[in-house]
């Protein structure tokens, strides 16, 4: 099924690049440096999962169209603040600009990142598909060590659309000189990464850590990075 292939995309976000470990490392930073704890807020642990409930329900609006870039970023810390009876804005205004300016330079991969690149770069022309912010994306190519495998960063909004819709895909696969018959797609959303290039005509690879339970035809899927050796 994969022996055709010439050309390997994949997200960042969730995939390659920790989004989890990275962004709690800078919201428990947040927690101290702005004393959240003698603001009401019990722990780390509370402002982490407050937080990340409201962020991920944004994300989700923002994909689909419903909240624009700048919206998301000015809402999800007041909200998350106000669930704690805290509002400030001026607080939430130094939070935000504190998490994106010390988030996206947390270099925390996931496992077997940097040897499956290796290995895959010497085979294959790479390139990242993704919907995070152009800006943001760049810092974590860079701070990870990430960037110099890659031919080139594809972002939703230079395209103008996100994941999955088919452009984006397209877009890649032609700035690459590629054939989606020769292409595959690897990324953690069944939906968005897998689903959407296979009705480009690309291969899809789910990256389901989790091992969580779904019932989406996938081409392929691995808990592992390293299992991208014996695939590719």
């Amino acid at each position: 099924m994969f022996k055709n292939i010439t050309h390997v995309f994949f997200d960042l976000d969730h995939t390659l690049w920790d989004f989890e470990t990275n962004s709690r490392e800078a919201l428990s930073e947040i927690f101290e440096k702005f004393d959240l704890g003698n603001r009401g807020v019990r722990g780390p642990i509370d402002f982490i999962r407050v937080y990340e409930k409201i962020n991920h329900r944004m994300w989700d609006e923002y994909r689909k169209g419903e909240r624009s870039k700048a919206r998301l970023r000015k809402d999800r810390f007041p909200t998350a603040l106000s669930l704690f009876e805290i509002k400030d804005n001026d607080l939430a205004i130094e939070i935000n600009e504190y998490y994106l300016e010390h988030s996206p330079r947390k270099p925390n991969l996931f496992d077997h990142a940097h040897n499956t690149l290796d290995y895959l770069s010497e085979k294959y022309k790479l390139y990242i598909i993704t919907n995070g912010f152009q800006e943001i994306q760049t810092i974590k190519m860079h701070n990870s060590g990430l960037d110099h495998y890659f031919e080139e960063t594809i972002t939703s909004e230079m395209v103008g659309v996100r994941k999955p819709d088919p452009k984006i895909f397209a877009y890649a696969l032609n700035r690459g000189n590629a054939r989606p018959d020769q292409s595959v797609m690897i990324g953690d959303d069944a939906d968005v990464d897998v689903v959407g290039a296979q009705k480009c005509g690309m291969k899809g690879i789910f990256f389901n850590p989790n091992e969580i339970g779904h019932e989406k035809e996938v081409d392929k899927e691995i808990s592992s990075l390293s299992e991208l050796k014996s695939i590719l």
